[in-house]
């Protein structure tokens, strides 16, 4: 049996790859990620790499083995599905979900997960919009790209997040942007790349280029000059 923490190292391996496929994880982006020092990951990562978790070398990076692999996407199904559950079932805002979460992945019951996972009609992806992974890992096509890539006139749907933090998610709330909502794109101011938008509300906000580029949504308009 993983401990939590071999468990939230793996998890966060997968994760912070799942951001850039095209190369390996260092120990100071792990550092960063957790919010632990760097001899404090180091010291973990040798111990997940005698376990046959990970491989690791210090020129090239972290890498999940398989088995590790197997082990961080079955915690990030079980978060996914728990965020979920926590949101349609119970009734929790989509800016408590995580933390909760975060402690119930840890919760090792394949049938559980698996029970709620169907009671909940087998959903592909979270509240926040993230993807779901089936059993052998594998994740749903979704056609998502970052607000800020937008050209003005653009209709879309928001379709996720990629910050989770209460206050951000509490920040949308305020401007009334949640998720599946469709937002056209008025204006974006060339100064600082603000954009002005009109939300389902019809109301127009503005939301900055840092928090637009943590908004995913896609194109309603087919061959739409957004950038990809």
């Amino acid at each position: 049996m993983k401990s939590f923490i071999e468990e939230n190292y793996l998890k966060a391996i997968y994760q912070l790859h799942d951001l850039d496929k095209n190369k390996l994880v260092t120990p100071t982006e792990l550092a960063n990620w957790l919010a632990l020092k760097p001899p404090t990951v180091l010291e973990k990562l040798s111990v997940l790499s005698i376990k046959g978790l990970i491989t690791y070398h210090k020129a090239r990076g972290i890498k999940l083995t398989k088995k590790g692999f197997e082990i961080a996407v079955n915690i990030v199904r079980r978060h996914r599905i728990w965020e979920t559950y926590l949101y349609k079932e119970l009734k929790f805002s989509w800016s408590e979900i995580h933390e909760i979460a975060e402690q119930l992945e840890h919760v090792n019951s394949d049938k559980l997960i698996d029970k709620i996972y169907t009671n909940l009609g087998k959903p592909e992806f979270d509240p926040h919009g993230d993807p779901i992974p089936n059993k052998q890992g594998e994740l749903p096509k979704s056609n998502r790209r970052p607000l800020s890539k937008s050209t003005k006139g653009c209709k879309c749907l928001v379709l996720g997040v990629n910050e989770h933090s209460e206050a951000f998610l509490n920040y949308l709330t305020e401007l009334k942007i949640s998720l599946n909502d469709k937002l056209q794109v008025e204006q974006i101011i060339t100064y600082d790349e603000t954009i002005k938008l009109i939300n389902k509300y019809k109301d127009t906000v503005l939301i900055s280029s840092k928090a637009a580029s943590n908004i995913l949504v896609s194109c309603l308009k087919p061959n739409c000059d957004c950038k990809k």
